[in-house]
C-alpha cells in the first residue's frame, strides 16, 4: 500500500469519526422524536409515533417561549447589525494609531461573561429608568423593566461585536477609492453609503443578521437576568430539564434542525443558479433544456436535494394525519406485563429455592432448633448448640436432683433467709 493510499483512508476515518462525533447527538435526538416511550431514548425502541409532536403544539409554554425568542431575535438584529456596521466602518476612519485600542474596545464585550452582562443590564438600566421618573405606574416604566427592551440591549451589547467582526472582514475587500470618486463627483456622503457601500456590504448583512438572529435565539445566561416577567425557548427549557423532560423536546429539536436543513440547502440551490445564469450570461456555459428535470434542478445538485426532503416532509405530515400507534402501545404494555410477571415468578422461586437450601442447613451460632441428623438427635450447628437458651436452665424440668435437700428449704442457701426463721416456734 502506498503512502498516498495510507493518507487517504486514514483522512477518510478521520473525517468519519469527526462527523459521527458531530453530528451523532443530533441523528439520535431527532429519533427519539419518534420514539413512543416517555423518555427521550432510542433503545429500547417501543412503537413508532408522530405523538410529540402534537404534545409540542399543545405546549402553551414552548409556544410563548418561542414567540418571544422570535420577537427579541428581530430586535437583537435590529439593533447589533447596526451597531456592528457603524463600529466596522468608524474603525477603517480612526486614525492608525488609535485604531488597535478601538478594535480592543469593540471586542472586549464578547470575553466578558454573559452572566456579568446581564445582572449589569438590569441594574443599569433600572437605576437609568428611576434616573428619568421610570417608576411604577408611569409611561416609562414597561419600557425599562418589562424584560423584552433589556434583554435585547443586553443581548446586542455582546452580538454587535460578532457583527462587527464580519463586516470587518468584508470592508477588507472594498476599495475606498470608489466612495472617493463618487464624492468628487458630487455625490453626498449619504448618496455614497447609499449607492455604493451599502450593496457591497449586502451580503455581510445578511451573513451577520442570521449570525446575530441565531446567537440570540440560543442565548441563556444573559436572558435569565434580564428577560424579568417573560419567557424565552432557553429559559422554558431550563426550566423542563429541571422538572422532567419528554420527548416533545425531541421534536422541537428535530424541527429545528430540519429547517436549518431547508435553510442551507435552499440557499446553496439559489447561489448555484445564480452562478449558473451568470456564466451563461458571460457565454462561458450553455443552457440545456429539453431534460426530465426542471431547469432550476438541471446541474443544481442542492435544489434536487431540497425538493426531495421536501417530498419527504410533506408526505411525513400526511402520514401523521391518519397514523395511530394505539395498537402498538397496547402490545407493548403487554409484552411489558408479561416480562414482569416472568420476572415476578423467577423472583419467587429463587426464593423458594433459598428457604429449602436454608432449611437443610444445621441451626445457626444461637442453636435455633434444626431438624435431627443421624448424630444421635444432637443439634449439629457450628458450636453444637452451646448459646441454646435451655443450656442456662438448672435440669429441674427434666431430671431428678441427686441429693437431697435440707428440710429447713431449698435454695442456694437451704432456705436460711426464709422469714419463718425468725419465729420462737409459737406462732409469735
Amino acid at each position: 500500500m502506498s503512502s498516498k493510499s495510507l493518507i487517504r483512508i486514514s483522512l477518510g476515518v478521520y473525517l468519519i469519526i469527526f462527523f459521527s462525533y458531530l453530528l451523532g447527538p443530533l441523528v439520535v435526538m431527532s429519533l427519539t422524536a419518534f420514539n413512543s416511550s416517555g423518555f427521550p431514548s432510542v433503545s429500547p425502541w417501543a412503537c413508532f409515533t408522530f405523538e410529540w409532536f402534537k404534545t409540542l403544539w399543545n405546549d402553551s409554554s414552548m409556544r410563548e417561549g418561542i414567540f418571544y425568542s422570535v420577537i427579541i431575535g428581530l430586535g437583537t438584529v435590529a439593533l447589533s447589525v447596526s451597531m456592528g456596521l457603524a463600529a466596522s466602518i468608524v474603525l477603517t476612519q480612526v486614525w492608525a494609531n488609535f485604531r488597535s485600542t478601538y478594535y480592543t474596545l469593540i471586542i472586549a464585550p464578547i470575553l466578558v461573561p454573559g452572566v456579568v452582562l446581564g445582572i449589569s443590564t438590569l441594574v443599569f438600566w433600572d437605576r437609568f429608568g428611576n434616573f428619568l421618573g421610570a417608576g411604577d405606574g408611569s409611561m416609562l416604566s414597561n419600557l425599562f423593566h418589562n424584560g423584552i427592551f433589556l434583554t435585547i440591549l443586553g443581548q446586542s451589547s455582546f452580538i454587535a461585536s460578532y457583527a462587527m467582526l464580519v463586516f470587518v472582514a468584508r470592508l477588507q475587500r472594498f476599495d475606498p477609492g470608489l466612495t472617493e470618486a463618487a464624492l468628487d463627483l458630487g455625490a453626498t456622503h449619504t448618496q455614497a453609503f447609499r449607492k455604493i457601500l451599502l450593496p457591497f456590504m449586502r451580503p455581510a448583512i445578511a451573513s451577520a443578521s442570521v449570525l446575530a438572529f441565531l446567537a440570540s435565539f440560543e442565548n441563556y445566561n444573559t436572558t435569565t437576568f434580564t428577560i424579568v416577567d417573560y419567557k424565552t425557548l432557553t429559559t422554558v427549557l431550563a426550566q423542563k430539564v429541571r422538572l422532567g423532560i419528554n420527548p416533545s423536546i425531541s421534536a422541537l429539536a428535530f424541527i429545528i434542525i430540519t429547517l436549518t436543513v431547508f435553510a442551507a440547502l435552499a440557499f446553496e440551490a439559489y447561489r448555484r443558479n445564480q452562478a449558473r445564469q451568470e456564466a451563461v450570461k458571460q457565454g462561458k456555459a450553455k443552457v440545456k433544456s429539453g431534460g426530465i428535470l426542471p431547469s432550476f434542478m438541471t446541474g443544481n445538485p442542492a435544489a434536487i436535494v431540497f425538493v426531495l426532503l421536501a417530498f419527504v416532509a410533506i408526505v411525513m405530515i400526511g402520514t401523521a394525519q391518519k397514523y395511530s400507534p394505539e395498537q402498538c402501545k397496547i402490545q407493548v404494555r403487554e409484552a411489558k406485563q408479561a416480562e414482569i410477571q416472568r420476572r415476578i415468578k423467577e423472583l419467587q422461586e429463587q426464593r423458594l429455592i433459598k428457604s429449602q437450601s436454608e432449611a437443610r442447613q444445621g441451626p445457626d451460632i444461637f442453636g435455633t432448633p434444626a431438624p435431627q441428623d443421624d448424630t444421635g438427635g444432637k443439634p449439629s450447628g457450628a458450636f453444637g448448640g452451646v448459646f441454646a437458651p435451655g443450656n442456662l436452665s438448672n435440669g429441674a424440668e427434666t431430671e431428678e436432683p441427686a441429693t437431697q435437700k435440707p428440710s429447713g428449704g431449698s435454695g442456694a442457701f437451704g432456705g436460711v433467709f426464709a422469714p419463718t426463721n425468725l419465729d420462737n416456734g409459737d406462732g409469735n
